[in-house]
């Protein structure tokens, strides 16, 4: 019965340290399989860290590529522009006839782009003689037809004399137009008495003179168009 026993706490003491041994190695594998585990995680994380350092690199150095080209680009356009600033610069003013070649681009006379003059005449009953010349360094263009000229604020203008229309006239240095007005074409004692004209070169004109032309009787005047020979420029009524 003893020897029973024996054998029963003999055999429950090797199932023990069996079992013990058993729990060892399954913690000891238990630990190695972590260990591995976090090994490959360990690893699994550098080479993400190394790619994403690698793509960060790249991405820095396409960047660092990409502002370069656009810096070279952007100096090339400026250089581009100032280069068509300078071409225009040095291909003077006017308007771009192609080839590289430009033309002046004429001018309309205005009232103050001229030095006026008045002059009274005996022909045809007695006239103003109007007389414009540019002033100096201005070259512009009168139109073909007649000067507005009109007498205080009562709203009398002169009737054009001339009902076609002439050439246009460049006025420059020397060159002189002239328009001869008539105050009076009736004959009756009717009129108004003044001592000034005010001319213009058109109705757009936005800049008119007052002309001295001494007591003058108005009633229905009468004006020319611009000629260069003043003995085209008589009012005949």
């Amino acid at each position: 019965m003893r020897k029973n026993r024996l054998r029963t706490t003999a055999l429950a003491a090797t199932a023990l340290v069996a079992a013990l041994s058993l729990t060892a190695c399954t913690d000891s594998g238990a630990a190695k399989s972590g260990s591995s585990l976090n090994g490959s995680s360990s690893s699994a994380d550098n080479t993400t860290n190394a790619s994403n350092a690698s793509s960060t690199s790249d991405s820095s150095d396409a960047s660092a590529a990409d502002n370069g080209q656009s810096s070279d680009a952007k100096d090339s356009g400026t250089k581009a522009q100032g280069g068509t600033s300078s071409t225009g610069t040095a291909g003077g003013s006017g308007a771009d006839v192609g080839n590289g070649e430009r033309a002046e681009v004429g001018q309309a006379c205005g009232a103050n782009d001229i030095n006026w003059s008045t002059r009274e005449e005996s022909q045809a009953g007695g006239y103003i003689l109007i007389i414009a010349k540019a002033k100096p360094g201005i070259t512009c263009t009168l139109p073909g037809t007649y000067p507005v000229v009109a007498f205080g604020s009562g709203g009398i203008e002169a009737r054009p004399a001339e009902h076609s229309v002439g050439d246009e006239i460049t006025l420059s240095g020397k060159t002189t137009a002239y328009a001869g007005m008539n105050p009076k074409t009736t004959n009756n004692n009717d009129g108004i008495e003044f001592e000034d004209i005010i001319v213009a070169v058109d109705q757009g004109d936005p800049n008119p003179e007052s002309l001295p032309v001494g007591a003058i009787t108005v009633d229905k005047p009468i004006v020319t168009n611009w000629h260069t020979n003043p003995a085209d420029a008589v009012p005949f009524s």
